[in-house]
Parts: C-alpha cells; structure tokens; sequence
C-alpha cells in the first residue's frame, strides 16, 4: 500500500474528512477482542514480536497500513515527533484507537463537498487544482498516479464512488491479509500482546511443572524498564488456551480513612520543615507526568515524609475531582550515580487523603518519585453545556480577563507557584512553559518580563501573571485560542474544571536538620519508579506461586486503599499472563479493563495492575485470576 495510487489519493480525502467513524454498538468485550486482534496481526505483520519496537516514521507508516490506515505525512508526524525514538505495541494501539479508518459514507460526503452539482465526477482539472494548493500539498506525479487508474478514471474525470468502493476494499483487504498471516505463521501465532518489558524472544517455551518452593522476598530481581504503568494495556481476543492459574481474593471493608500510625504532623511542631508542591498532569495517550524531586539531608536523622492532594480554591457545594485522587511517594537513595538509585521505602501510612512514611534516613541525597495509579486520574468523556468566556472587551475597547478566567488563573499560579512563597522564579516559571508550550524562558527573555511585568527580588508576581496572559490575549486580538492550549494542557476542560491533573502538596519534617527538596524534572514515570513499585509489592506483598508453573509468582499487596499486583517471571522465556478482574465488585483498575493480558521478559516483572474501590463509602471485593498462556 506504500506505494499504491489508493495511498496517495487518501491524503486528499484527509483534508476534507476526519478519520473518525461511527461503528454499531457491539458489547464491549467482543468489540474490544476484535480491536485488540487486529491490532496484532498488523504489528506482528511488520515487527518479530510484540517486545519489539516502532523504531522509525516509515515502520510507523507501514505498520498503519497493515491496519487498514493510510496516514498522510501529517498524521505520522503528530504521532513521531523530534522528541521520539521508539513506539511500542501499547503506543500503536493507543494510535489506532485514534486515528480511525474512514467510512465510505464518509468519504462520499466529503467528495460531495467539491462535487457541488452532484454529478459523481470530479474533472482531473479540478482534483490537481485542489490536491496541489490546499492542505499538505501533493505533487502532480502523485495526483497522477490517481488519475491515471483506469478503474476509476474515465474521459478526464474520476469517478469517485468506484474510487471510494477502492478504497475501503483496498483497507478492509489489509486488515484481512494481516490476519490471515498470523493464523498461517505459527511462530507468530504464539505472539500475544502487551509491552512492559524490552526483552524479547522468538517464542514461548513453557517451564517444566514442579512441587512449589519456597517463596524469598528480599532477594534482588532483575526488572524490565518500563515507560510507565498508567497506560490501558493490550487485551487478549480469547482466555481458552489457559493452562496454569492463580486466584486472589481480598475483601475490604467500607472506608474510615482512620489513621493508620502515620504520626500527624501538629506533634512536630519543633521539627524543621520543607515544602514543595507539584502536580501530575494527563497526557493525551493515557500516561501520567509529574514533578520529581531531589531531597538533600545534611546529617542523619529522623524524618516523617507526606504527600496529599494540593487543597486550592474550592467553591461550597461543588465537588472537585482531583482531591480524591490517590498519591504516593517513592524514597530512592542516591548512590554512586543517578542510574544507580536505592529502593529506601514508600509512603504506605495512610491519615485521611494523606498518605506518609516516618523512618530514620542517613545524610546524602534522596530521590522523590510521586506516583499516583491512574485508577481515577484518567480520561473521562464529560458533556460539555458550553465554553467558558476568557477575555471581553470593556466600554473602553480595551481587553480584560473575565473573572471565571481570573481565578482559574489564580489557581495555577497557587500550583506552579512550587516553593509557595507568593512568587514564581524563573525555574518555576520554567516549569510551566515546558508543561504549556514545551519550551524554556532564558535569563535574556526572563529579563525582558522584568521590565514589562510586576516583580519583586527577580521573580514574578500573581498580578504579573495575569498581565502576562493578558498581553497574550491582546497579541492575537482577543482570539483565546493560545489561552486555551494553556490551559488544556494543564488539565482543565472548557468549563474551566480540572478534571486531568492533580495537584499536590509534599512535607518534609526532619527532627535534627535542615531539610531540603527541589524539583528536578517534570516527566512521566521512570524504570526506576516501576522498579521501586516492584520491589515495594515483593517485600511487604504476599507471594503465590502459580499452580503448574513455579518460575511464575504473583505477589499482592494492599496499601491502604490501593491492591497492586506484580507479576515475576523466573524463567528463561517471555511469557504472556492473562488477567481476569470480572469477579470483582465495586473496583476500578488502572488498566480500564475487565481482561487484559500482560507480556513478561524472561528473568523480570512487572506490575500487573493497581486496584482502588469504585466507591469508598461501600465494601469492595479483589478477585483476580492470573492465568499463563500457552
């Protein structure tokens, strides 16, 4: 299809067309099963194995075909940007979901809109004119390699229902060819799906049944890194081939949020105090980004560390969905080097929405890894009654920010504002220029916002950053469409409600010193949170080992009111472990599904899922099924 007349002619039909379709509503486990297949068949197409990664545009562009797509330039360049190297299964999934094949009712409606006289034809003339002016531009070779198709060219005009009719053949044609090979190829066949881990193999080789050992915790494991666990996984078409099994069930009561030994902080008031805020924020394709931090104690002592959702403006009667979003925080000793980070421990104490961890910590540098397991920090389809009004122009003609827009505002100053003293440095502005535009103010353009902006001891005020955005506003005459990229991607929707981020609040008390953090970076979670939420679930965790098959183990742990289960695969081969929830009641999975499969790389693990009580006020049932593939 890379080279196909019907490929070229698909970016002319991207241009006057979105590529969403509306499909029959069919149950969800069915439709998913059938997307989830597809989705397969076209990576394992192009690429060994599903470990296997998109490592460039054009494997990116040719595994699209395979699924039926026909991505113009445009559209592969929305999803590799500068910043990317690699693309895995889950992120090509995330994709697909998005960028949906075009119906053939669509693409007639769209051809009607050039086709004003309804005749069925569009002359030659009239396509070049339209193909090579508007949009991404074609070339004449390339809108001649349309015309030139007998099939659906005749007399200087293109017929274009037989050129739809082409189309989405020629689409479904792909997406039936992928299949077939999965089902010919064995190799592939064994091939299933997710992307937690590098490690790949050629196949699946299933360990040999033995009585079970005895399970050690404290041991070190090899853990695959991870770009994160917050993503929906891969899920599996059918759970028949299932062949070894572990239940897990934990029945929890209603919530109290009573204290769990976390000591309160009013009972250190003699202790020595840091602060620092920060916030997770919801990227487009699912994945959770937050503020990492560098905690430095001058002697050993000890310390009682808390985080909790970030208490801003709130208005009487209105709910706001951040504040019951769960938060965590991960200590890492710093060693030798970055890479080389120590697992210390995790904030497990849980006071109300506090969650904290109280301990003895030697002198040296800390890393701060919040966490948060997206079960409710998530996208949600809300339906939006209208726009919020940010600018208006007064009786003098002059723009001014609306008071809704004011205090929104006001409150994201209150969350970037990280050290909390009234003002933004230039790091924390920095920030929240790379969070909004992706770029850096240098000391030369933080200079030049001196002199036009109030500011006091070198760092801008609440009212010169409402004047900044005002000057926004007056840069495009009043048009909010920046004002609105701003804050889109600070998690509000267009009601002005933060419905995709999470601001938060750390306390650092230290008994004998001066304790100090900073925020070091803004980036989703490392390998090396994943590793920490590993090793964190081994050693507290309850450990299982899977009946039929002892180099799988699957530990569970319940932390306050988060379970979170880790898979270990002690073998020498990947292995695929199919995940059942649907005996659970009252429960929400980070994974957004019932059913799921999760892939495994030889000697590692990696964490199946995190679970949180749909409703705390009500007693929530756990049962999971881990069960092995064949």
């Amino acid at each position: 299809m890379a080279s196909s007349p019907e490929n070229n002619a698909s970016r002319s039909v991207q241009k006057v067309t979105c590529s969403g379709s509306s499909q029959a509503k069919k149950s969800q486990h069915a439709e998913e099963a059938v997307f989830y297949m597809n989705c397969r068949a076209a990576y394992l197409t192009v690429l060994k194995s599903s470990l296997e990664k998109i490592k460039s545009k054009e494997q990116l562009s040719l595994v699209l075909q395979q699924a039926g797509r026909n991505p113009s330039q445009k559209t592969v360049n929305k999803y590799w940007t500068s910043q990317t190297t690699t693309l895995n299964f889950d992120d090509f999934c995330t994709i697909l979901k998005k960028e949906k094949p075009a119906t053939k009712t669509e693409l007639l409606e769209a051809f009607g809109r050039i086709d004003t006289d309804n005749t069925g034809y569009i002359l030659h003339d009239e396509l070049y004119r339209i193909l090579t002016t508007r949009g991404e531009k074609m070339t004449r070779d390339e809108v001649s390699a349309i015309t030139k198709q007998a099939d659906f060219n005749c007399g200087g005009k293109l017929d274009y229902n037989k050129f739809c009719n082409l189309y989405v053949t020629t689409s479904e044609q792909c997406c039936k060819t992928a299949r077939e090979k999965l089902e010919v190829d064995s190799r592939l066949r064994q091939q299933q799906f997710g992307s937690q881990a590098e490690t790949s193999s050629e196949g699946i080789t299933l360990p040999v049944s033995k009585p079970s050992p005895r399970i050690s915790r404290k041991t070190d494991h090899k853990l695959a890194p991870t770009k994160g666990d917050s993503r929906t996984p891969s899920r599996p078409s059918s759970a028949q081939s299932c062949k070894a099994s572990i239940s897990t069930n934990i029945s929890v009561g209603a919530s109290s949020n009573r204290n769990t030994k976390l000591i309160e902080p009013d009972t250190m008031k003699e202790w020595q105090c840091a602060q620092s805020k920060g916030c997770f924020y919801l990227e487009e394709d699912g994945e959770i980004i937050s503020h990492k931090y560098k905690l430095h104690l001058p002697q050993r002592c000890t310390v009682c560390i808390t985080i909790r959702p970030l208490n801003i403006r709130q208005v009487e009667g209105k709910s706001y969905h951040w504040l019951s979003v769960d938060t965590a925080l991960y200590i890492l000793k710093e060693n030798e080097t970055q890479e080389n980070l120590q697992f210390v421990s995790f904030t497990e104490q849980q006071n109300k929405e506090m969650f904290g961890w109280k301990g003895e910590l030697g002198s040296g540098v800390y890393w701060l890894l919040p966490f948060t397991t997206g079960c409710r920090l998530k996208k949600v389809k809300t339906q939006m009654t209208g726009e919020a009004k940010l600018v208006y122009r007064g009786e003098d003609g002059e723009l001014a920010l609306t008071k809704e827009f004011r205090a929104t505002l006001l409150d994201i100053f209150e969350t970037i504002d990280l050290d909390g003293n009234g003002l933004l440095s230039l790091e924390e502005y920095n920030f929240f220029e790379l969070r909004t535009s992706g770029e850096k103010c240098d000391e030369e353009a933080w200079a030049v916002c001196k002199e036009n902006f109030d500011m006091k001891k070198n760092e801008l005020t609440r009212q010169g950053f409402m004047d900044l955005n005002l000057m926004e506003a007056n840069d495009r005459e009043g048009d909010p469409s920046d004002l609105w990229v701003t804050l889109l991607s600070l998690g509000y929707n267009k009601a002005l409600e933060m419905t995709e981020a999470c601001p938060f609040v750390i306390d650092i008390y230290a008994e004998k010193c001066k304790p100090r953090i900073k925020a070091i970076y803004l980036e989703a979670g490392s390998w090396q949170l994943n590793r920490a939420i590993c090793k964190s679930v081994v050693n507290k965790g309850e450990a299982k080992v899977m009946d039929g098959c002892e180099n799988i183990i699957i530990y569970t742990y319940k932390a306050g009111r988060r379970i979170t289960s880790v898979i270990e695969n002690k073998s020498e081969n990947k292995v695929i472990i199919h995940v059942n929830n649907e005996q659970s009641k009252n429960c929400l999975s980070n994974r957004g599904l019932a059913v799921f499969a999760v892939e495994v790389a030889p000697k590692s693990m990696t964490v199946s899922q995190h679970v949180m009580p749909l409703n705390e006020q009500e007693e929530w049932l756990y049962n999971c099924v881990h069960s092995l593939l064949r």
